[in-house]
């Protein structure tokens, strides 16, 4: 199959590319997210047709923040966008007039991951996306694990805590709550408003109050050397390599790909986590072969690759 269309729906735009076989985007349109589930859909299908405009195009791929069912054609549940079992492929080939695949957002970055980015040379793989929550993907023996119904590497609801902070899925304790962007935010906050006098850089970069403080203050202070700053980073980077020392435990892969927001901040968090993981890694002590910890290399575009591709192969 040639070139195919990756769309990847955001909060605040939804993106649509032009993929061909060697996973390189060729053409762009993104057009801002609609505050209605129909209006996405037709701002889905509006940006397809800009992108292809001037492609022959074979087949689109959607990655879709949400549970999407074993089909690769409902979207089960999707948090913000309040789609409950829509049809979203029935809908938008009818409206395109191509083959769609419809994907979790996180598996099809983490599949974008493994074809062309940071995961080539592996054929077992766990990505996890550290953004404002967690996500994740699984690739085992060369195939994206999905579950039997489709809603596998749900990741970030892992419970770490019991009875731990509430989360936004009902539950209490789950893995984002301590290891992701929210959390890294909420860290700088508590930490400079307890010991102000060490967070001078970090609070001179918001508004002067904890409260001010938001993600890239903490990552332009850490830069600086600011102490609060670091030891925030620190503490997410515990959380990190704590669970996927659990995820080694689960799944034995040869390689994670760490990806997200945070992966951005490079060495200054990815030592610190890749330092936890052998801390927590059962079996460290006696020698355990330790999968690597890497870096995701496509950003913003894993989403956008990764769906079409899973859209070329069907």
């Amino acid at each position: 199959m040639g070139l195919t269309i990756g769309v990847d729906i955001g909060g605040t735009k939804i993106a649509a590319g032009v993929v061909d076989e060697e996973g390189a985007i060729l053409n762009t349109s993104k057009v801002p997210t609609p505050a209605t589930p129909e209006g996405v859909v037709d701002a889905i299908c509006a940006a397809v047709q800009e992108a292809s405009s001037a492609y022959e195009i074979e087949a689109v791929g959607i990655g879709a923040a949400g549970f999407v069912d074993d089909k690769r054609a409902t979207v089960l549940f999707a948090p913000n966008i309040n789609w409950r079992y829509e049809p979203l492929k029935d809908k938008v080939e009818q409206r395109v007039g191509l083959p769609v695949v419809v994907e979790n957002d996180a598996n099809a970055a983490a599949w974008g991951e493994y074809r062309f980015g940071a995961g080539q040379g592996h054929d077992d793989v766990v990505c996890v996306t550290v953004g404002t929550g967690i996500g994740g993907g699984i690739i085992i023996g060369g195939r994206l694990h999905r579950g039997r119904y489709g809603v596998a590497a749900e990741f970030g609801h892992i419970r770490v805590v019991p009875d731990g902070l509430l989360c936004g899925c009902g539950s209490q304790g789950c893995w984002e709550q301590y290891a992701s962007g929210r959390a890294l935010v909420r860290y700088g906050q508590q930490r400079a408003a307890a010991t102000p006098d060490a967070a001078e850089i970090l609070l001179g970069l918001g508004d002067g109050t904890p409260q001010g403080i938001q993600g890239k203050h903490i990552s332009q202070a850490a830069r600086q050397g600011d102490p609060v700053a670091v030891d925030s980073f620190r503490e997410l980077a515990r959380w990190v390599g704590a669970g996927l020392a659990d995820l080694a435990s689960l799944f034995d892969p040869s390689a994670f790909i760490v990806g997200g927001g945070i992966s951005d901040e490079g060495d200054l968090v990815l030592e610190p986590i890749r330092k936890s993981f052998r801390r927590w890694l059962v079996g460290n002590t006696w020698g355990r072969p330790q999968a690597p910890v890497l870096a995701a290399q496509l950003g913003g575009r894993a989403g956008i690759v990764g769906a079409a591709d899973l859209a070329r192969q069907g």
